[in-house]
């Protein structure tokens, strides 16, 4: 189901467990692993849940479903970057896609959900040129509940100066982690460059997911048309058709420059646009995942 229906049936934390749920069924994989015997604490049965962890003590006293939540011993601090600039609030068609801000929000609380069920720390620092939001990664279920919060509550705003963010991250993990950058990578290269080289470089595993609009991608073939940036108020007048061949090939030397230069330092890119099911993107991490650990 295409990202713009699936984020309309209902809460963002709702449809992530969703996305997860339905992606590791169709792996033929149990999406529940990682418990300790530590336990935490109950929250409400939901639809979709492992029985295996119903409360049925709690359910002979209240007559409801309750599921236990453990702490879970965890393999691995993560911290999810995401980019908020304004260019990432943006969309060539809001009747077929989705804005890219929304596709990064439902794509961090889907990998949010994977993470944790993994039983791996997770945490959360949002960026535009100043820091937006930080969450301190814990590897507890319950702790998707401040994810959540915290990835409803943004909105697109200034810059951006990826670099920042990737430097503040880089000074919290004090041992190897997973740094995952979502941005549009509307940003200043060689800084960003560096940054994320410096991260790699003290051992962490880095992942690049590249959003796109679908109109970013392929221009779409049009006359006259009125190019606009959102960060700098400039506007481009001119005709798309005479401009598809040339954007296009500067498109794919862009993507190709950061694929090369990721590869290089040991990172990995992917190019992602907003119009492909989130359960892929998630299915391309777990291949990364694997190739990197």
């Amino acid at each position: 189901m295409a990202p713009l229906h699936v984020s309309s049936l209902g809460r963002l934390d709702f449809v992530a467990r969703g996305i997860v749920d339905g992606f590791l069924m169709g792996l033929h994989r149990s999406p529940h692993r990682g418990f300790s015997v530590e336990f935490a604490e109950n929250r409400p049965y939901y639809p979709g849940d492992d029985v295996r962890f119903v409360d049925w003590k709690m359910f002979g006293r209240s007559d409801r479903y309750y599921i236990k939540q453990f702490e879970e011993e965890t393999n691995l601090r993560a911290y999810l970057l995401l980019d908020t600039s304004l260019s990432m609030d943006w969309v060539s068609d809001g009747a077929r896609y989705l804005k890219k801000l929304a596709y990064a929000r439902l794509l961090a609380a889907s990998l949010s959900v994977l993470l944790l069920r993994q039983g791996d720390a997770v945490g959360l620092l949002a960026f535009d040129s100043e820091i937006r939001a930080h969450v301190t990664p814990r590897g507890v279920l319950r702790h998707l509940n401040r994810l959540v919060r915290e990835l409803e509550m943004l909105s697109g705003q200034g810059g951006t100066e990826a670099e920042r963010a990737l430097r503040d991250v880089s000074m919290r993990l004090r041992r190897r982690g997973l740094v995952v950058l979502i941005s549009d990578l509307l940003v200043d290269p060689a800084a960003t460059r560096e940054a994320l080289h410096y991260l790699s470089h003290r051992g962490h595993e880095v992942l690049v997911f590249h959003l796109m609009d679908p109109a970013e991608r392929d221009l779409p073939a049009a006359g006259d048309a009125v190019f606009f940036d959102p960060e700098t108020d400039e506007e481009l007048r001119t005709s798309s058709s005479a401009l598809r061949r040339e954007y296009g090939r500067a498109v794919a030397e862009s993507v190709s420059d950061w694929r090369r230069v990721c590869s290089g330092m040991g990172a990995d890119y992917e190019l992602v646009t907003t119009d492909v099911p989130i359960g892929r993107v998630l299915r391309r991490y777990l291949e990364k995942r694997a190739r990197l650990g």
